[in-house]
This record gives structure tokens, C-alpha cells and sequence, in this order.
């Protein structure tokens, strides 16, 4: 009988016998031979599959942690553009102490006005407490002593993420880091929160 004179039902039962009977007892016989090297072909595909997948972890959180960081870096921008966050270069400028001109205008106008009285007025001067101790304050901490790795590094918010965890020494550490070097108010106000 030709493979031209078999009907469906006797190529199925072909297939069958195949499958159910001649595979069985091929096995049987070669089985003993075949099974170190489909053993060891196993192991090469797992291993091979597990390298490819740690590959893809590793090179799946680096380009994770890039995009939000880019996703971040454009929202902070945003966020500056409406006036919703701080400007860094705006920290920077700004001092926790008022400028010789703001302090003049503030005593000028709290000053009664020599129109009004008849007298003519003259200004205190601004006295600034001395320092304590021998007249200077403490150097702040090196940022390697720092309990935020990398923290030169790191935008204001990223900061702000990992202040929860810290201790009240390292909070204080972060706080007078920061007030000596950017002044970056985000910071700031974040690590006074959790001190209060």
C-alpha cells in the first residue's frame, strides 16, 4: 500500500502505533545510552536559560531605574516651571539671614517717620550673636559619613525618599550636610518634619 492509497483513519492509526508502540520500545532498548546525553543537554539549556534571565533582571532594573529617573528629573521641571517646587539655583542664592538692604528697608519701615513726629529718627544698629565655644561652629560632616550613599549625586526628592528610614544622629548629619553645602529647603524642611 502507497502513501497515496492510505485513508486519514489509517495514517492516524499509523501515528498511533508510532507513538504508542515502536517509540516505547525503542526507548527501552536505547534508552540507557540516550539518557546522559539528554541529561547533559538539559542542564546546558537550564543553565542557559537562567544566565539569560539574570541578564534580563540586571539589564531590565538599570533601564527602569533610568527612565524614572529621566521621568523624574522632567516632572521636577514641571514642577519648577508653575513655581510648585523650589529652584535649586533659588536655594542657592537665598540666605537664612536677610540681605544688608532688606534689613535697612525693614528697619526704615518700622521706624515712625520724621513727618509724622517732628523727630528725626536714627536706626539701630543689628547686633549678631557671637558664636559659643571658641567662636566658630562645628565643621559639618564629610559626606562619606553620610547614611545616604552617593548623596552628592541625588536631587532633592530622591533625598527626601530615603530620610524615613534614618536615625535622629543621621538625620542631623543629613541636616547640617545639607545647610552647609546647597541649603536645598526640600531637604531641609523634610528632615525638620521628621525631627519634630
Amino acid at each position: 500500500m502507497t502513501d497515496d492509497d492510505r485513508t486519514p483513519i489509517d495514517q492516524v492509526v499509523e501515528h498511533a502505533a508510532d507513538l504508542f508502540v515502536y517509540a516505547p520500545i525503542g526507548l527501552f532498548f536505547e534508552g540507557p545510552s540516550l539518557l546522559p546525553k539528554l541529561a547533559e543537554k538539559g542542564r546546558v539549556h537550564a543553565r542557559n536559560a537562567r544566565l539569560f534571565g539574570q541578564f534580563a533582571v540586571r539589564h531590565g532594573e538599570a533601564e527602569v531605574r533610568r527612565r524614572v529617573g529621566d521621568l523624574e528629573e522632567q516632572a521636577t521641571g514641571l514642577l519648577r516651571l508653575f513655581g510648585l517646587v523650589d529652584d535649586p539655583g533659588a536655594d542657592l542664592r537665598s540666605a537664612d539671614a536677610p540681605s544688608a538692604e532688606t534689613a535697612s528697608a525693614d528697619v526704615r519701615s518700622a521706624a515712625p517717620s520724621s513727618a509724622t513726629t517732628g523727630v528725626e529718627t536714627v536706626a539701630a544698629p543689628v547686633t549678631v550673636p557671637a558664636a559659643t565655644g571658641n567662636g566658630q561652629a562645628p565643621p559639618p560632616p564629610a559626606t562619606v559619613d553620610l547614611a545616604i550613599t552617593d548623596y552628592d549625586s541625588l536631587s532633592a526628592s530622591q533625598v527626601v525618599t530615603r530620610l524615613e528610614g534614618l536615625t535622629v544622629d543621621e538625620l542631623e548629619a543629613v541636616r547640617a550636610y545639607e545647610a552647609a553645602h546647597r541649603g536645598r529647603k526640600t531637604i531641609l524642611n523634610k528632615v525638620a518634619q521628621l525631627q519634630g
